[in-house]
């Protein structure tokens, strides 16, 4: 099982990648595609070509971890629901490695005080 607190920046690369490649090779493509530092305490999420597997790379205490889920059937969807910057929740990551296939996102409710009408 994996814990992510809300401190964790997630970062989807958005490139297909080879899945041969381990630590050493996924934290060389952090730094250079997409342009952070694996050091960071960031997680990275990588993605085969076909969508069958996914690789989470973190920077724990004293080294590299990794984590691999491959799919017997189904694919993987790497969602359009990333920022720019290829940022994305910890919400949309769970849903991601759960299979669920977000088309949108917005907010059910929305918790702004002018759109609430104050009954007296």
């Amino acid at each position: 099982m994996l814990a992510l607190t809300g401190a964790v920046c997630i970062h989807l690369c958005r490139q297909p990648t080879d899945m041969r490649k381990g630590a050493g090779g996924l934290s060389g493509l952090v730094s250079s595609q997409m342009g952070s530092d694996p050091l960071n305490g960031g997680l990275f999420v990588f993605c085969n070509r076909r969508g069958t597997t996914i690789k989470l790379l973190y920077w724990d205490r004293d080294g590299y971890a990794l984590w691999m889920k491959r799919l017997e059937r189904g694919r993987y969807h790497m969602t359009a629901l990333t920022e720019p910057d290829g940022q994305i929740d910890r919400a949309t990551l769970s849903m991601m490695l759960e299979g669920v296939v977000a088309l949108r996102r917005h907010r059910r409710y929305s918790h702004r005080q002018e759109d609430s009408p104050v009954k007296r």
